[in-house]
């Protein structure tokens, strides 16, 4: 099958990498080289970098203009397969494929439409999330889905929810195209009286806060990445917080708590916060005992950046 892959981040490798084990990848869609990091340079995105390797051709686009539509028609693709591109597609392009657009959704539809569905779906405490494979139209995630599969997501952070619902998702792709080129797929439409919406992460929103409850804040922890860090000023100091645990401990909010062993605690308007890794700035990753031998203060406070 000739297939066109549409998607930017890590996310959408381990989708491409098995799509094209099985089929012949006539081209990859991708957003174009962005200036990252503190030497800001150009790094392309995971997807160009994958596609590169595998000898896809690469075309860079924000969003389908009527230039990009012709070159996705040119390749004469059997279907397109789209994870996490980050821009819809007009009716112009799902019309191109004979056997339609398919998109591989990071959450169990109609809960999670949107951009950010995995890191919603873990602030806001959910016990599972999953992956929908649906077909695509006009609007925000609303088409009817052909395959779905939960994923655990309570307690577990964001880079483990995305890595199985990558792998699943690819997996249930080639199955769903499997099925679409004999006929035999079953579509579902979704019930639109049950979306919710996974609106784009601001920047600043994992930030850490005293005037949040504990809880609140390891959920802030698990669904950060390095796109949008939790970060926190404890005495003074920024740091992004990697790992934490949040307990019913008393603790005044704003206070900061070292035990003999090293443990640190952040006091918040309910319970505390046990840091167990962090990377403070310009540094790398260390365990948060390692990091509060670098704290002389006596009496510590910590607030929201």
């Amino acid at each position: 099958m000739r297939v066109a892959f549409m998607g930017t981040p890590g996310f959408s490798v381990p989708i491409l990498s098995l799509l094209a084990r099985c089929h012949e990848v006539v081209g990859v869609f991708t957003r174009p080289d962005a200036v990252r990091g503190r030497g800001r340079r150009l790094v392309q995105s995971p997807v160009k970098e994958k596609a590169v390797e595998l000898g896809v051709p690469v075309i860079e686009c924000t969003r389908m203009t009527p230039e990009v539509v012709e070159e996705l028609s040119r390749m004469e693709p059997d279907v397109v397969c789209v994870a996490a591109l980050g821009c819809l597609l007009p009716k112009a392009a799902l019309a191109i494929p004979r056997l339609g657009c398919v998109n591989v959704h990071a959450s169990l539809l109609p809960r999670w439409r949107g951009a950010a569905p995995i890191e919603r779906a873990i602030l806001a405490g959910d016990a599972e999330t999953g992956v929908s494979i649906m077909a695509m139209e006009e609007g925000l995630d609303t088409g009817p889905v052909a395959w779905q599969a939960s994923v655990p997501c309570a307690g577990r952070a964001f880079p483990e929810v995305e890595h199985d619902i990558s792998y699943t998702g690819g997996y249930g792709l080639l199955d769903v195209l499997e099925a679409l080129e004999d006929g035999e797929v079953a579509w579902k439409r979704q019930d639109d009286a049950l979306a919710t919406y996974a609106a784009r992460i601001e920047k600043g929103e994992l930030d850490l806060s005293p005037a949040l409850p504990a809880g609140e804040n390891h959920r802030h922890v698990l669904a950060s990445h390095d796109a949008h860090p939790a970060r926190a000023l404890v005495g003074g100091k920024l740091i992004r917080v990697r790992a934490s645990r949040p307990l019913e401990d008393e603790l005044g909010p704003g206070e900061v708590a070292r035990r003999a062993d090293g443990a640190v605690f952040l006091g918040c308007v309910e319970g505390a916060l046990e840091l167990l890794e962090v990377t403070p700035a310009g540094k790398k990753p260390m365990d948060a005992a390692s990091w509060a031998r670098g704290l002389h203060a006596e009496r510590l406070a910590w607030e929201r950046p």
